[in-house]
């Protein structure tokens, strides 16, 4: 082995150990309730845009052989997103994703429509968990320990693997919106209240899936 490649392996392997650590300490509520046999991690996205659903995430991980790499999905280059979302797809124990239109958010507001989208998306796991670690909030309606975690995406395995599935599942269904409703930039702006969405909205009014409580000063 010339010096060149002992340098990269050794850059390599500082890497690794690194990413080690850093989900050994992201790993701390897992192992602080290490006696649960099913730790779901919770998180949503979607609450601050004009268009759309709201979609949550519910992910149960392996207590082995840990999925490096994962963090809050907005630190997360979409590749990166992408990719993850696979990982987590193939290994973990169970995944549950809920998603709450935008009509049902107009009728029971965001805040009771994400937490609607949370207790769907931990119905749909193909196990019940015994602990959820939540991004922040506690849910109602929900009989399962609840841990909310301020920033939680950026400190729980768990809570980031959720932050990544419900990310990467609405941006991907916004896209595909894009291709049905053009116009308002979907595609880019997943719903937000960019520049070019805003335009498309004035110009072309409101679509079948935009919020009509949040777009009132548009329109």
């Amino acid at each position: 082995m010339n010096k060149r490649e002992e340098e990269r392996r050794k850059k390599q392997q500082e890497k690794l150990e690194k990413e080690l650590a850093r989900i050994e300490e992201m790993s701390r509520y897992e192992k602080q309730y290490s006696g649960c046999s099913y730790i779901c991690g919770i998180d949503e996205v979607g609450r601050g845009p004009l268009a759309g659903p709201v979609v949550a995430g519910a992910v149960i991980l392996p207590k082995e052989n840990p999925i490096l790499y994962l963090n809050d999905s907005k630190k997360l280059s979409e590749k990166k997103r992408e990719a993850l979302y696979d990982e987590i797809m193939e290994h973990a124990v169970a995944v549950g994703i809920g998603m709450v239109s935008p009509a049902r958010i107009d009728e029971i507001n965001i805040l009771q429509a994400t937490y609607e989208a949370m207790r769907i998306a931990i119905l749909n796991l193909k196990v019940t968990p015994d602990l959820l670690l939540n991004d922040a909030v506690t849910i109602p309606e929900i009989d399962i320990l609840q841990v909310p975690i301020i920033k939680g995406d950026a400190k729980s395995i768990s809570i980031a693997a959720a932050s990544i599935i419900a990310k990467v599942t609405r941006d991907r269904l916004m896209k595909e919106y894009d291709k049905v409703i053009p116009g308002y930039d979907f595609a880019s702006n997943k719903g937000y209240g960019t520049k070019a969405h805003i335009a498309g909205l004035k110009e072309l009014g409101p679509s079948p899936i935009h919020r009509m409580t949040f777009i009132k000063n548009f329109i």
